[in-house]
């Protein structure tokens, strides 16, 4: 459920309009949805394999700093509380709010709540805060405090919201299968007769749009050091999870192509909204965006629970501040963690500044995912006895398959966005002066 709630969050219901104005095929979308389904399952069998040998807190921090050294682990966590997860968790917020003004048009960007009259270098400036901000902040803040209280709060909302997603998805294929306005599915190959080679770059593009629907399947590592059995119990909810959400997202897409011509798809941000409209009429408009509404609050959910795991992990090895590494004595959580990572994300949903952020730090995520999946080679051979309950099905051709995949990816990422790429490697880069800082105050205490 936690792995499930994590990774479907807004991609789903946003990726397949942009997808189909690079590949203009109904075969060819529901295969690269597939592809990507299987690249991923490519990867959760590789971690599998490493959190089972390695069940702690933090996950891939771990891996990386066993496989390579403390910086590489560092390095891979200063990004993630900087920008990945604090940026994901502002958008998620901001994103749940926005959905949320569907049905109370109060709450809306251009609503401005507060002003605030402030002062730099002298000069006066004004700085304002809009209803979807607020409640962005407000349900991170909430969400946050549910997960300082308790590990059994933070599960409960989690089971509690993915089993109304899935749900949620569930009652959209039916109905939209059985009483929608559909329309017959073109299986054409490729019906605008698109020069092959253009076809297989337009199906890489797709890809790395695919990439974002499927973002987080990793994340479930971070907790590893709390869940029973996890030699048993990671490995199944990484494949398993893997399994149901690629079948969840075929069928919705399925239910995309049975609603509107290719054509008419190409280019559609919001793609939900458009089928269900098509399908069901304006009703449908907020249908699926309740849909929304849930998903998001549970991926927010998701991610305010794992993040502080990898940061309280730092910590504990010196390299973030020291009280992040404390455990609640009553509630037995990361408590200063879930603060710190409450309070940095608050502060980006209220400046604004995620979105930027986090378009700079895509190219990196990739690195690290193709060293964390790497280390699985690093690891059998730097720790040869180590007791492994899951060994990678399949070694080592599917994890090589991942990496060579991830790598392509990260190539066409360079290549389209060479700036957001060099700026995402300087701010790893500038966390090398903070993490030689935090050694040496390790060292002198």
């Amino acid at each position: 459920m936690m792995m499930i709630g994590i990774v479907i969050g807004s991609g789903i219901f946003l990726t397949t309009g942009i997808m189909a104005r690079e590949i203009p095929s109904a075969p060819l979308l529901l295969l690269a949805w597939g592809v990507g389904g299987l690249l991923t399952l490519a990867g959760a069998l590789t971690f599998a394999e490493l959190g089972a040998a390695m069940p702690e807190a933090g996950g891939q921090y771990v891996y990386l700093r066993e496989a390579y050294g403390h910086l590489w682990g560092f390095l891979f966590g200063w990004i993630l509380f900087l920008v990945s997860m604090g940026g994901s968790i502002a958008a998620l917020g901001v994103g749940f709010a926005e959905y949320v003004g569907h049905f109370f048009p109060g709450i809306s960007s251009a609503n401005i709540l507060v002003t605030l009259p402030l002062m730099t270098l002298g000069l006066p400036f004004r700085i304002s805060f809009s209803a979807v901000q607020l409640l962005a902040l407000a349900v991170i803040l909430v969400l946050s405090a549910c997960n300082y209280v308790g590990v059994g709060y933070g599960k409960g909302i989690q089971n509690v919201v993915t089993v109304i997603k899935i749900a949620t998805l569930l009652l959209f294929v039916l109905l939209g299968l059985s009483i929608g306005r559909t329309i017959p599915v073109d299986f054409t190959l490729n019906p605008q007769a698109i020069p092959p080679l253009d076809l297989a770059m337009g199906f890489g593009v797709a890809l790395i749009a695919i990439s974002w629907a499927f973002d987080g399947w990793n994340n479930i590592t971070y907790i590893a050091g709390e869940i029973r059995h996890p030699g048993r119990n990671l490995p199944l909810a990484l494949v398993a999870g893997t399994v149901v959400i690629t079948g969840l997202y075929l069928l919705v897409n399925f239910v995309y192509l049975s609603a509107l011509p290719v054509d008419e798809m190409a280019g559609v941000v919001r793609i939900a909204e458009r089928t269900s409209t098509a399908l069901f009429g304006r009703a449908g408009t907020g249908l699926i965006s309740a849909a929304v509404i849930v998903s998001t609050f549970g991926a927010l959910n998701g991610a305010i629970f794992v993040g502080p795991r990898v940061y309280w992990a730092m910590a504990r090895d010196g390299v973030f501040f020291r009280r992040v590494a404390e455990v609640h004595p009553r509630f037995r959580t990361p408590g200063a963690a879930i603060v710190a990572q409450g309070v940095w994300s608050g502060l980006l949903t209220l400046t604004g500044t995620y979105e930027q952020l986090f378009t700079y730090v895509v190219f990196v995520s990739l690195i690290y995912w193709i060293a964390a999946t790497a280390s699985v080679f690093a690891l059998r051979r730097k720790f040869p006895d180590l007791a492994r309950p899951y060994r990678t099905w399949g070694y080592p051709v599917v994890p090589l398959l991942f990496i060579v995949a991830t790598a392509a990816i990260l190539l066409n990422t360079l290549v389209a966005r060479p700036v957001e790429s060099l700026a995402g490697l300087g701010i790893a880069v500038a966390g090398v002066p903070v993490y030689l800082y935090w050694r040496r105050r390790s060292a002198g205490t």
